[in-house]
């Protein structure tokens, strides 16, 4: 089946999305970036701009229970939390609903024979993975599978040096610590 996504090779200049040039940062203004697309990985440019998938179980973040946010590798925009980050068995990361509802878009995709809900970042326009009805009940029973390459962690105890320190909120001190309960 033809892929209707085609390789997308424009990018906008910024050297970091989060900070403008007066050092202060602009929430909400993420972009894709050439220069973040040019320090991709192979695998990490093949999730993100040719919609791959990464081996499940042998990626980044499938385990990880350290409390920060995910954002995207290419734009920076804020995607997910691990507050919401559970193990659903499927060896990607799984969470029960975005960070930022207006950072992730949902399309149909019908690759491979099967229908299913492919999940991108809105403003950097990286494949994310995809969104399945299988979740969690008492959350919602949404599971957003998403593949680590397409990732970066920002870790609590970094948020306010990166410019996320607004999502500080959603973490319990107690969690902070030890990690985030799954």
């Amino acid at each position: 089946m033809k892929d209707n996504y085609q390789k997308d090779t424009t990018a906008i200049t910024q050297s970091n999305p989060r900070q403008n040039q007066e050092g202060g940062t602009q929430k909400d203004h993420y972009q894709k970036d050439a220069a973040a697309i040019s320090r991709l990985n192979p695998r990490q440019y093949q999730v993100t701009q040719e919609r791959g998938t990464e081996p499940a179980f042998q990626n980044e973040f499938w385990d990880k229970k350290e409390a920060g946010i995910y954002v995207d590798i290419v734009s920076g925009e804020p995607l997910f939390a691990s507050t919401k980050k559970y193990d659903s068995g499927c060896g990607w990361p799984s969470f029960t609903a975005p960070l930022e509802s207006a950072n992730v878009v949902e399309n149909s995709d019908v690759s491979f024979g099967m229908t299913r809900t492919e999940v991108r970042s809105t403003h950097g326009d990286s494949h994310l993975g995809h969104v399945f009805t299988d979740g969690p009940r008492d959350e919602g029973g949404l599971r957003y599978c998403i593949n680590s390459a397409a990732l970066r962690f920002v870790p609590y105890e970094d948020l306010d040096a990166q410019g996320y320190g607004e999502y500080k909120k959603l973490f319990p001190q107690s969690s902070t610590n030890e990690g985030v309960a799954q």
